[in-house]
């Protein structure tokens, strides 16, 4: 029946997520939740929400939302835009400062849904080439754009921009958006969220679904110059006024607002990140210097593809990303809890032993 699909459609190559297996008693490490649940604020602000009341629409503008963000930042309301999930500002974003006749620019190894956007949306693209050691060099972007794109820390790599580079790419970039995408920032990045008001092309997009525990709530947010924001608003008010319901608005405030509960988990992330690079290099694996939740990790004479599945055989989970070919020896590993890491650490060792 594709005779009936329009023109765009033959041509999109849809983003691949990362697997979600309904088996039973895996050690699920692929695809960079966080291994604990969201704050009782959070979960006891849903609940709630579940009554009489869902027969209304939610707010529009999802205020409380805007507000907790903006007092967790020390930002104005008027400087945040919220959507359903950071997905969707993304695509936002993309449609509403990103296509111009001069092309974005985004890493070659990066997030593979931009290039996806891109398709979708007709917007001409370049990618510029990470360094031999996996690095962002902003000095690569001092080019001609229509607009400029990384996460920080980036993904897969899990490898960070100081926030001086990142200062150093905004002077010498004034005249098209700077889109800082800050999915991981929380777990020990510097965050671009500082610079905004002193750069007006700067956006910096984030989500709850990584630091906050919140992946199956679908809320993420951006932070910039009120008219960056505005343009988004536009966009979104002619796709869906109504993105993010009222569970969702109440959920996701309360979490923003639970500071205390957000930086332990944080915290017992590091922590365990710390332990596990340690132990995989023991075994013989380099790993990436990673400031994001996961870490990307390959052997020297061990196929990436090959580590994977073996691992797979012993109900864990990792990612394995088949290009660029680069990185098809690496795999990126979210960080469990201790007990997940344990285990993964013991099925490597008999595999590498084996």
């Amino acid at each position: 029946m594709s005779r009936y699909w329009s023109a765009v459609v033959h041509g999109l190559t849809p983003y691949v997520p990362g697997e979600q297996p309904k088996l039973p008693n895996l050690v699920k490490l692929n695809t960079n939740e966080n291994p604990y649940g969201p704050s009782p604020r959070a979960l006891e602000a849903m609940r709630g929400e579940v009554g009489e009341n869902l027969r209304l629409y939610p707010d529009p503008s999802a205020d409380r939302l805007r507000q907790a963000v903006a007092d967790f930042y020390g930002v104005t309301p008027q400087q945040v835009f919220v959507g359903n999930g950071s997905d969707e500002v993304l695509a936002h974003t993309f449609q509403a400062l990103l296509k111009h006749e001069a092309p974005l620019l985004f890493p070659d190894i990066s997030y593979s849904f931009y290039p996806v956007y891109c398709g979708l949306y007709g917007i001409e693209y370049q990618t510029v080439a990470l360094s031999d050691k996996f690095e962002i060099r902003v000095d690569d972007y001092f080019r001609p754009n229509g607009g400029i794109i990384f996460p920080n820390p980036n993904a897969p790599t899990g490898m960070a921009l100081p926030l001086a580079d990142i200062e150093r790419l905004l002077e010498s970039n004034k005249d098209s958006v700077v889109v800082v995408d800050e999915a991981y920032v929380d777990f020990g990045a510097e965050s671009a969220v500082a610079l905004v008001d002193r750069y007006p092309q700067l956006l910096v997009i984030h989500t709850l679904s990584k630091s906050r525990s919140l992946a199956g709530l679908r809320v993420g947010y951006a932070i910039g110059h009120p008219d960056l924001i505005e343009a988004l608003i536009r966009v979104k008010d002619s796709f869906n006024s109504y993105p993010l319901d009222r569970c969702a608005i109440a959920g996701a405030a309360a979490a923003i607002e639970d500071r205390a509960y957000f930086e332990s988990t944080c915290a017992r992330v590091i922590a365990t990140r710390a332990r596990l690079v340690n132990e995989l290099e023991a075994l013989g694996l380099e790993v990436l210097s990673s400031a994001a939740n996961f870490v990307f990790a390959r052997h020297a004479r061990r196929d990436g593809a090959e580590l994977t599945a073996r691992l797979r055989e012993r109900s864990i989970i990792v990612r394995h990303f088949k290009s660029p070919s680069r990185i098809a020896p690496f795999m990126r590993i979210t960080v469990g809890t201790d007990g997940q890491c344990d285990a993964l650490l013991h099925a490597l060792g008999e595999i590498l032993r084996g």
